[in-house]
């Protein structure tokens, strides 16, 4: 045995000493395992398996794949995330770098939007929406993870109550006003819409705990936590602000602007599947959020979304 061969396995019984392991067990279970490959790695067959259609109009099929798309991205970016959130003491380059790459799984899918936009055809996609509602893309909880991840919760707070809203204000009553609620509550009434109703029986647990654990540890408190001088690092806080108007801007605008072909295409209601109010809850120049207000001039704020809107 030549010394490189003697010093992996010096290294691997190390590791299993380390764990209360025996080695040799572990290595004999290596004369039947099988080799392994690509689709049994990527889970191919399961991942296939997964596009089905409610209609026989072939266009769903692109509508379906894409979001799934969208829902993979969105965990590699919370993957992303939470590394950086949990990390105790992160330095800048860290920082930097896993936000840069957070912002291009944006860039990503703010770019793939011309596959809803000019990918289907409008009669189509106006035939098996109707199979969909009240289904709706607003229905996407790692979206709405990502943003409990990433800014404190008074800048996802509905503009109008944030003067009533600060850090002491109990979970519960800040998701009642969260910015999202105004797509499906009637604020004088307290009724909510079926599509908002569904979507916390299945997740509002999930998110009220969510919510507490990234209270003091999301991306804005962990930058927050960095020594004057990384915060004042000029290439984190470029990519704070590239990531915040990434998410807020441009990929939003890029989702607006290939809803609005379909749903002002003179076919149909003109309502999007959920029945909110799809342009208030959609376009930034209303909803104003912002990840990170303090890294824009007073100028960038007053006239946020205004540039991107139609």
């Amino acid at each position: 045995m030549n010394t490189t061969n003697e010093e992996i396995l010096d290294k691997i019984e190390e590791k299993f000493n380390a764990i209360n392991q025996k080695t040799a067990t572990h290595l004999e279970g290596l004369l039947w395992s099988k080799p392994i490959t690509y689709w049994d790695y990527i889970q191919i067959d399961a991942l296939l398996s997964l596009q089905i259609q409610r209609t026989t109009l072939p266009d769903e099929m692109v509508f379906i794949m894409y979001h799934q798309v969208n829902e993979l991205l969105f965990k590699m970016i919370l993957w992303e995330i939470e590394q950086v959130c949990h990390t105790e003491n992160p330095t800048a380059p860290f920082f930097t770098e896993k936000l840069m790459r957070i912002s291009r799984y944006f860039d990503m899918l703010t770019t793939s939007f011309t596959i809803m936009k000019d990918g289907m055809e409008v009669e189509q996609y106006m035939k098996f929406r109707n199979t969909l509602t009240p289904a709706s893309g607003f229905q996407s909880a790692q979206y709405r993870l990502i943003e409990f991840a990433s800014t404190d919760l008074i800048n996802l707070i509905d503009y109008r109550f944030r003067a009533t809203i600060d850090r002491n204000t109990p979970y519960e009553h800040a998701f009642e006003h969260l910015y999202w609620q105004a797509a499906g509550k009637d604020y004088e009434t307290g009724s909510k819409s079926y599509l908002i109703l569904e979507f916390e029986r299945k997740y509002k647990k999930e998110f009220l705990a969510f919510m507490e654990t990234y209270n003091t540890i999301n991306l804005w408190r962990k930058f927050k936590q960095l020594p004057l001088q990384d915060q004042e690092n000029p290439d984190l806080v470029q990519a704070m602000r590239h990531y915040d108007y990434t998410v807020n801007i441009t990929w939003v605008m890029g989702h607006f602007k290939a809803a609005q072909k379909y749903i002002e295409s003179g076919q149909g209601s003109g309502e999007a599947t959920g029945g909110s109010d799809w342009k208030k809850y959609m376009l930034p120049k209303y909803q104003r959020r912002i990840f990170f207000p303090e890294l824009w001039t007073e100028q960038e704020l007053a006239t946020w979304g205004e540039k991107e809107s139609v």
